[in-house]
């Protein structure tokens, strides 16, 4: 019985306030995160011309490498591209936190439906949901 009126108590709590936010708080909030967003893409772009030098120069020094050598490159190349896939991911998460913003989601938990809490928005705004449920899925 008792999870039958938790399961309603989410729908009740997210109703009526979604629309608290004012145009002013919502235009701030987009400016911040296309600001973070565009950082990240230079990032990105800076990331990917360093890969393709560092590429370039493997191809030219690669005269008398043995099979330790070999290796020492692959592990590098393959942390470059790990850290280039990093920043896309962020790129991406920017990115639909933006959308949340333009569909009147932002700041709200994609699962349980409550707000996520605005410390948590100031430290990772483009969070989708709130501490418990976040939680609960990295235990997973």
């Amino acid at each position: 019985m008792a999870k039958a009126a938790e399961t309603s108590t989410p729908a009740r709590k997210t109703a009526p306030a979604k629309s608290a936010r004012s145009a002013a708080e919502t235009e701030k909030i987009r400016a911040a995160l296309a600001g973070r967003r565009d950082e990240l893409r230079h990032e990105y772009d800076q990331t990917l011309i360093e890969i393709a030098g560092l590429q370039r120069e493997r191809l030219g020094d690669s005269a008398g490498d043995d099979q330790a050598d070999t290796g020492t490159k692959t592990f590098e190349r393959e942390q470059e591209i790990t850290l280039a896939n990093n920043l896309l991911e962020r790129i991406n998460q920017v990115e639909r936190a933006l959308e949340r913003l333009d569909e009147g989601h932002y700041g709200w938990c994609e699962r349980c439906g409550n707000p996520i809490p605005v410390e948590r928005l100031a430290a990772f705004p483009s969070a989708t949901r709130c501490v418990k449920c976040k939680q609960l899925e990295e235990r997973r």
